[in-house]
């Protein structure tokens, strides 16, 4: 038999993608361009900007269907908590009126319970751990207070289909920390178990319908990776996959063809625009053709 949706259920998708703001290396000015990826993992040009152009954002899913980007630094390193709704057509809206949330940067997002998202962690001239929930509305919810190692340059992705992991970033050293996040958006203590390179800058997305995966990223200085980490369904962290395609740093990564996901843009031995598929069961292909800006420090997230 087919299971049973209740009327007016959302079930969260993913089966298209944007990549979305991000710094192009001009002054540190930011940008505001998006670009889209199709359900078949073709990234479109650049679509012109909305909202405050900015870098070293995060975004997320949210309402099932659709994305938010939010916070981020503008100009010379001011910190924002700016967030701009994506709908479900991949058109990106106008900076939401009322922000909420610690203004900060370097943090990350992914969605859970279905229809939520989730910012956590960053930096705000100090390092901090405090998350913000994202409704099935787009509205961002005030501060709750940190759990888990205070640390930046993080990211997340979903896993077990309504549930999502915070991992990796740096605390003053890099690591390879990760935090679960409840179907309910309650943020764990750090789990005991760490796998993986130790890390920043990294990305991460879902993929296979309820795994996640964790790729590329910094340790520092010239120290840059192409390894990438699966996550299980029960919020596993597999040890390193061997580097496929170009090693680089604060790239972005989503969903895309509701199983599938793709790595994109970045910086190593400059600023990419290219972008790395990954199959439906985990699988990161080599380096495909950039298209659009090439830039670092930008956002991703699914929606449709």
């Amino acid at each position: 038999m087919f299971p049973i949706i209740p009327a007016n259920s959302v079930v969260a998708s993913g089966n298209e993608g944007i990549f979305g703001f991000g710094n192009e290396g001009v002054a540190n000015t930011g940008a505001a361009m998006t670009n889209l990826v199709s359900n078949t993992g073709v990234v479109a040009d650049d679509t012109a900007g909305v909202g405050t152009a900015r870098y070293g954002l995060t975004a997320c899913e949210y309402g099932g269907d659709k994305g938010i980007f939010g916070f981020g630094y503008f100009g010379s390193y001011v910190y924002s908590s700016t967030t701009n709704l994506v709908s479900n057509a991949g058109v990106v809206a106008s900076d939401q009126v009322a922000t909420t949330g610690t203004a900060r940067a370097q943090l990350g997002g992914c969605g859970y319970g279905d229809d939520k998202g989730i910012f956590g962690f960053g930096y705000d001239g100090n390092t901090i751990d405090v998350t913000n929930l994202v409704s099935n509305t787009g509205v961002v919810s005030s501060d709750t207070a940190g759990v888990g190692t205070a640390r930046y340059g993080v990211t997340a992705c979903e896993y077990g289909e309504d549930k999502g992991i915070f991992g990796y970033g740096n605390d003053g050293s890099y690591g390879a920390i990760t935090n679960l996040v409840s179907n309910t958006g309650v943020v764990a203590s750090d789990q005991v178990a760490t796998t993986g390179t130790a890390r920043g800058y990294l990305a991460a997305c879902g993929y296979g319908d309820d795994k996640g995966i964790f790729g590329y990223g910094t340790s520092g200085g010239v120290n840059v990776f192409s390894v990438s980490n699966l996550v299980s369904n029960t919020g596993v962290v597999s040890s390193d996959t061997a580097g496929v395609g170009t090693a680089r740093e604060s790239l972005a990564a989503t969903q895309y063809g509701d199983d599938k996901g793709i790595f994109g843009f970045g910086a190593g031995g400059g600023l990419q625009n290219l972008t790395n598929l990954v199959s439906n069961t985990g699988v990161v292909a080599d380096d495909t053709a950039g298209v659009g800006t090439e830039r670092s420090t930008l956002g991703a997230c699914s929606f449709n």
